[in-house]
């Protein structure tokens, strides 16, 4: 379930002209300013309107490594985003993981891993925010809620606020971006993201912070239109 609370009082540009463009996202990892790794993001259109979101991940620092991959697949119907499965792996040092979510529409359930099921009250999966949020962001929203299933199998809710226009200076190049808090249920962990008005309102950077200290900052560094086959 999506809520919008407040709107910026003139939008950027008009909601039709942001639509779902596939595209290929590459980002480079670092902490404490060092380059500890890299990290994909591509939207793929599988068939009308049905579409892939898919996420990896490689970091690796001193002896300790995190390989990650998620899998979103979802329709898109009249510009709400349902979704149908999500995949979730985790391998590197330390335990596996791995979680699978089905999004059954016509009986409301959500169905974890083929054992677990709980309603289904609209939530979105662990990714389909980024893909929402530069439409939202579009039409000039500036506070926004979304209650989601993440990547352990659990019911959560965000606050998005977007807190400020910044310039920034990424591998990619200077880029004038949207720069979004993202607050969760534990004030343990503080996410910021940015999304770009010239890349669609795509996600460019994401920066994470635990205690205070930085756990991480994903930049970008190349970024293209996916041509339809």
């Amino acid at each position: 379930m999506v809520g919008i609370f407040s709107l910026l009082a003139k939008p950027a540009i008009s909601a039709e002209s942001i639509s779902l463009k596939p595209f290929n996202a590459e980002f480079v990892a670092l902490r404490s300013g060092s380059d500890v790794g890299q990290a994909n993001l591509a939207l793929t259109n599988i068939k009308a309107n049905h579409f892939e979101l898919i996420y990896r991940s490689k970091v690796s620092r001193f002896f300790l490594s995190d390989k990650r991959f998620e899998k979103t697949s979802f329709e898109n119907q009249n510009n709400q985003l349902v979704p149908i499965t999500y995949e979730y792996k985790r391998t590197g040092t330390g335990p596996s993981k791995y979680l699978q979510v089905q999004f059954n529409k016509s009986l409301g359930q959500i169905i974890i891993d083929d054992e677990q099921t709980l309603e289904w009250d609209g939530e979105l999966d662990n990714q389909l925010f980024r893909i929402d949020l530069p439409s939202q962001l579009a039409k000039g929203v500036k506070k926004i809620g979304y209650d989601f299933i993440n990547y352990r199998g659990e019911k959560r809710h965000y606050e998005l606020e977007v807190i400020q226009e910044e310039n920034l200076t990424l591998p990619y190049g200077n880029l004038m971006a949207y720069k979004v808090k993202i607050n969760r249920e534990s004030n343990k962990r503080v996410t910021f993201a940015w999304f770009a008005p010239s890349l669609n309102y795509n996600l460019v950077r994401l920066q994470q912070f635990k205690d205070g200290k930085e756990q991480g900052d994903m930049q970008l560094k190349h970024f293209s239109y996916i041509s339809p086959k």
